[in-house]
């Protein structure tokens, strides 16, 4: 039986998730894929389409939710996969309980603001030229180290050469 891998969205949920077909192609021989939406764990209104109001909800109050939401989805340890705000509410749910065996994030750039992490092995992936990645300090501190995509922006987990080679690194694992 394959094991599971849960990937969260990034904020624009299921509505601009053409680059979860990525992942798919790429993991679904060895993994079951379980994917959640954001924006629907999260409570967020999406409607509008604009990022800085979809933005200023999850901060507001989406993450928190989509975290609560989380924890009384899943209650086995799995593989997790969160891209942008999707890895910070998987961060945070560890933080507060979801048993995770391996975090996986892409472009989860929040998690500069944050000062403890979960209990659980975690692998952080950035674009190099994504300026709101946490400092070389944050990744000291944290005791992580941080692997950075050569040319990359905040975007990378879209590109389906880079989800390649990050899901390359995970199949070795």
């Amino acid at each position: 039986m394959k094991p599971t891998l849960i990937i969260l969205s990034d904020l624009w949920g299921a509505k601009r998730s053409s680059w979860l077909d990525n992942f798919q192609k790429t993991l679904g021989d060895d993994y079951k894929i379980k994917f959640y939406d954001a924006c629907v764990l999260g409570e967020i209104d999406s409607s509008d389409d604009q990022e800085k109001n979809i933005h200023r909800q999850f901060i507001d109050f989406g993450i928190q939710k989509a975290v609560k939401k989380l924890l009384t989805l899943e209650k086995e340890p799995q593989m997790y996969l969160g891209c942008s705000v999707g890895g910070v509410i998987l961060w945070k749910a560890g933080l507060q309980g979801l048993p995770i065996k391996k975090l996986l994030t892409i472009s989860a750039t929040r998690l500069r603001k944050e000062i403890e992490k979960p209990n659980c092995s975690v692998e952080l992936y950035f674009g190099q030229e994504d300026s709101y990645q946490p400092d070389g300090n944050w990744f000291k501190n944290m005791k992580i180290k941080g692997h950075f995509i050569p040319r990359g922006g905040h975007d990378i987990y879209k590109d389906q050469l880079v989800v390649k080679q990050i899901l390359h690194l995970l199949r070795l694992q």
